[in-house]
C-alpha cells in the first residue's frame, strides 16, 4: 500500500513499530556533533540516534555503536557519504586560497584533506550492526545493499529531488530522508554541482516525492518543533529527522559559542555555501562565511581540498572560542532549538506535535 494512502497515524505506528522506537524522530547524522551521549539520550527519549561517520575509521565507527549499546540502546542509524570522483588539483589557485585564509589564521594544504577507506567504513557499519544504515550524495552500489539487506539492516537514502527519490527507490532503499533546502550542514544532492542551484523547500518536496514512491519518508529540513513535525506528517511523512533542533542540548557537547550563535540566528542569518569543505551546506553566517562569498574572493576548491585548506581555520575557532572561523553549521530554524536535554526533547517535541494533529490523528 503507497504510503501516502495511509493516515498520519497509520504510518507513524507503522513506522515506530517497524524500527522500536516510541516517537517518530531521528537524529540527523551530524559529523563532529553526533558523540555517543547525544544518540544514547535520543534513545533514551524514544527516538533514534545517529552517528555521522564520514570522517570515522572503522574502529571508531564500532567504537560508537558499542558505547550506545552499553548504555542499553540497541536501535541507532549509522550514515555515510557516497564518494564521488577524484578532484583534479590546481596548485595557483590553492596557493590563491592560502592566501586569502590566511587572513583567517593559519591555511591547510591539499594534503590534510585525505579521506578513510569507504570499502572498509561500509564493512564496519556492516559489523556494527545498525538499526539503519543510510546514504548522503548517492546511492550505496547493488553489492552493498544486498549485504544490508541480508543482515537485516535498512538502508535509508538522502534525496533532494523527486528523481533523486526515484533512483533511490528504484535501487532498493527501504526509506527516504527527504531533505529540504531549510536543513543544515551539507546538502545530500547526488549532483554536486547542482546542489546550491537546485534547492527546494521541504513543504514543496516532501508531498512532491509522497506521491511519486512507494516508500516510507522521513521529513529533515527546518523542523525544531512540534509545528514543524506535525506539518510533515500530515504532508506525507512517516517520521522526521532533526540536527540544529538538537544541538544546543547539552549532550550534543558542541561549543557554547557555537550553541549561543544557533539561539540568536534567524532564518536569513544561514547561507549555503562551499566555502568550508568545497560542497555546498547551510551554516550561520559568519564573519568568514560572509568575506569567502564576497565579490573577489577566491572560489573555494573542490571537495574535499577545500576541507584540508580550511582546517586550521576552523580549529582555530573552536580552540579561541570564535564563530567566525567555526564551521558552523545551522539550519534555518536554528532559533527554535532549545536548551534542554536530548531525552526530555524528543519527548517534548513528539508532545507537542501529536497534539497538533488533533483530527487529523484520529
Amino acid at each position: 500500500m503507497p504510503e501516502i494512502s495511509q493516515s498520519p497515524r497509520q504510518r507513524v505506528e507503522n513506522f515506530c513499530r517497524r524500527f522500536g522506537l516510541r516517537a517518530p524522530i531521528l537524529l540527523a547524522p551530524m559529523s563532529g556533533a553526533s558523540p555517543p551521549s547525544l544518540s544514547i539520550a535520543v534513545g533514551q527519549g524514544g527516538g533514534l540516534g545517529a552517528c555521522a561517520a564520514l570522517m570515522m575509521t572503522p574502529a571508531e565507527i564500532m567504537a560508537w555503536a558499542a558505547s550506545v549499546r552499553a548504555a542499553g540502546v540497541e536501535a541507532f542509524q549509522i550514515n555515510n557519504w557516497i564518494p564521488g570522483p577524484a578532484p583534479a588539483s590546481d596548485p595557483q589557485h590553492e596557493a590563491q586560497l592560502r592566501m586569502f585564509l590566511a587572513q583567517w589564521g593559519t591555511p591547510g594544504s591539499a594534503a590534510d584533506a585525505a579521506l578513510p577507506d569507504f570499502e572498509a567504513q561500509c564493512a564496519a557499519m556492516l559489523a556494527a550492526g545498525a538499526t539503519v544504515v543510510s546514504s548522503i550524495m548517492g546511492l550505496y552500489p547493488p553489492s552493498y545493499v544486498r549485504k544490508l539487506r541480508k543482515a537485516g539492516i535498512a538502508w535509508f537514502a538522502t534525496v533532494t529531488s523527486v528523481a533523486e527519490a526515484r533512483a533511490a527507490q528504484e535501487a532498493g532503499a527501504d526509506g527516504l530522508i527527504v531533505q529540504g533546502m531549510e536543513a543544515g550542514g551539507h546538502r545530500g544532492s547526488f549532483d554536486a554541482d547542482r546542489a546550491e542551484q537546485q534547492q527546494v523547500g521541504l513543504v514543496a518536496l516532501l508531498p512532491a516525492i509522497a506521491d511519486a514512491v512507494k516508500l516510507p519518508l522521513v521529513a529533515a529540513g527546518g523542523i525544531a518543533d512540534g509545528r514543524g513535525i506535525a506539518a510533515a506528517l500530515l504532508l506525507g511523512a512517516s517520521a522526521v529527522q532533526i540536527g540544529t533542533g538538537f544541538l544546543r542540548c547539552p549532550e550534543a557537547g558542541i561549543h557554547p559559542a557555537w550553541a549561543a550563535a544557533l539561539g540568536r540566528c534567524a532564518p536569513e542569518d544561514t547561507q549555503v555555501t562551499r566555502v568550508f569543505s568545497g560542497r555546498a551546506g547551510r551554516s550561520i553566517a559568519t564573519g568568514y562565511v560572509r568575506a569567502a562569498t564576497a565579490p573577489g574572493a577566491p572560489a573555494p576548491a573542490p571537495y574535499p581540498i577545500q576541507r584540508g585548506l580550511t582546517a586550521p581555520l576552523r580549529q582555530g575557532g573552536l580552540r579561541d572560542g570564535d564563530v567566525d572561523r567555526m564551521q558552523a553549521w545551522a539550519g534555518q530554524s536554528a532559533q527554535l532549538a532549545r536548551v534542554m536535554p536530548a531525552g526530555a526533547l524528543v519527548q517534548l517535541l513528539w508532545e507537542e506535535g501529536r497534539g497538533l494533529l488533533s483530527g487529523a490523528w484520529g
